[in-house]
């Protein structure tokens, strides 16, 4: 059946059956919600999945209809939440911000990034951005992609949601969307979407480091989806109804599941540790330190564009660890190569792990306690201008190479208000660092995360109204 045989979705508000769970109707009840039924009492009515959504859900067949979009009608604080930690946790999709990014990180991820199908245009840009920040505004609340979701459709159609996440959503999922250099303009100087002259002055690729052996086929893309969450299904569930909504607009171009965190975005989480068994992002900004936000994280007034203005940069870095290696490494020299205590996280110069390292520190013999070459001297702020930066990494491991050994590291993500300035951390680190050793980094990727949706709009959309 073509697009054309679709009804018009309608915009009347009626019941909503599409959440995680919901049992089929019993014998004699009413159908299943037509298009535009509203969701449960609490969520906003906007202007559900477009036509052409609503036929990708189905491979290309009559999809069923939905709901509006975005957020919650109170937007809570970003670590705010709606429930405790587990399957009820959710936050919203609306504010200021993107979730994702200040928000208590989770424990597991899906990162996909998207290529733009050739011949597509601006308004089909705008319209997939659409569906995903309809969708994403129901499944962070645990609800299924559509009204019908998973089992409501009828017994002679490919469900609208995929099911996996039922019972088990929202679990803390986060959606946060970003765009790719390539959107605004390709390599070759394309300008698709008439967005060419919206390219902010900031917004610049990574330059090629030290042990960078970037496969480009893992890296970069139009657009990306960050899908974080408690439960790993609910994550890759984020990210395989997202994929199939955009069927015929975007394709995946490459994805990567992470695990087990190695930041923590709040004084409430505890440091995790990283497959070096070293504790991890010890220094990172969180989100109870707004100051430090407005000055390293969040694009201000001052860098622009006005369009960008509360949005951020998201650097993302697939950096393979040698493994093997480290682990035939003796505990004293892992501790001078990090500069910490492997135990509790401390500096080498002494105090807890949450205090200042003292780099001029020195033992009976003179020697500094810390290495000037140490990961923890090289990227502190006060041997980069002052520069910090948010962690949001996780772990990952993706099998083994053809010689046995695990193709296993961190899945780094930072979020900068200006690639530079990550740049001007990692040349430090890269030149010196004696953790390069042990590293090797195969992929590497620049987005912008635009600033967080309002009630009834859509990510992007300060964008797109600038011209």
């Amino acid at each position: 059946m073509s697009e054309d045989d679709l009804p018009e979705p309608s915009r009347s508000p009626g019941e909503d059956s599409g959440s995680q769970g919901a049992p089929a109707p019993e014998a004699g009840a009413d159908p299943a919600p037509e298009a535009g039924a509203q969701e449960n009492a609490g969520s906003p009515v906007g202007r559900g999945l477009s036509r052409r959504g609503m036929l990708a859900l189905l491979g290309g067949g009559v999809a069923g209809a939905s709901i509006g979009v975005a957020g919650t009608a109170a937007v809570v604080a970003a670590t705010g939440s709606s429930g405790e930690p587990g399957a009820g946790l959710s936050y919203p999709f609306a504010g200021a911000h993107q979730a994702g990014i200040v928000t208590p990180e989770q424990e597991h991820l899906h990162f996909a990034a998207f290529d733009i199908r050739e011949g597509l245009g601006r308004d089909d840009l705008i319209e997939l951005l659409q569906d995903w920040s309809y969708a994403a505004s129901r499944i962070t609340q645990g609800l299924d992609v559509s009204a019908r979701g998973a089992f409501d459709g009828g017994p002679y159609l490919p469900p609208d949601d995929t099911g996996e996440a039922t019972g088990i959503a929202p679990a803390g999922l986060t959606v946060t969307i970003g765009f790719g250099r390539s959107l605004f303009s390709t390599d070759a100087g394309e300008d698709r979407f008439g967005l060419a002259a919206q390219l902010p002055e900031h917004f610049t690729e990574l330059p090629k480091m030290i042990n960078d052996f970037i496969d480009r086929g893992r890296s970069a893309g139009d657009l990306c989806i960050q899908a974080c969450a408690n439960d790993p299904k609910v994550a890759v569930h984020a990210i395989r109804n997202l994929t199939r909504i955009a069927f015929g607009r975007a394709q995946l171009r490459w994805s990567q599941l992470g695990y087990g965190r190695t930041s923590s975005t709040s004084t409430s989480q505890d440091t995790p540790r990283n497959l070096f068994g070293q504790k991890d992002g010890t220094a990172n900004i969180r989100a109870e330190e707004p100051d430090r936000l407005e000055e390293h994280v969040w694009i201000g007034e001052s860098q622009g564009p006005d369009w960008a203005v509360n949005g951020t940069y998201l650097i993302a870095r697939r950096i393979s660890m040698t493994i093997e290696v480290w682990d035939g490494v003796q505990l004293g020299e892992q501790e001078r190569v990090t500069g910490r205590d492997k135990r509790d996280g401390a500096p080498l110069s002494g105090g807890g792990e949450f205090d200042e390292p003292d780099f001029a520190a020195t033992d009976a013999s003179g020697a500094l306690l810390i290495d000037e070459r140490s990961h923890v001297a090289r990227v502190h702020p006060s041997n980069n201008d002052g520069i910090r930066m948010l962690r949001r990494g996780y772990n990952f491991t993706d099998g083994n190479d053809d010689q046995g050994r695990l193709d296993a590291g961190l899945f780094f993500i930072a979020f900068v208000n200006a690639p530079e300035r990550f740049s001007v951390v990692h040349k430090n680190m890269a030149r010196d660092d004696l953790f390069i050793e042990y590293l090797k980094t195969t992929a590497s990727s620049v987005f912008l995360i635009p600033p967080g949706v309002s009630e009834g709009g859509y990510v992007g959309q300060q964008l797109f109204e600038a011209g």
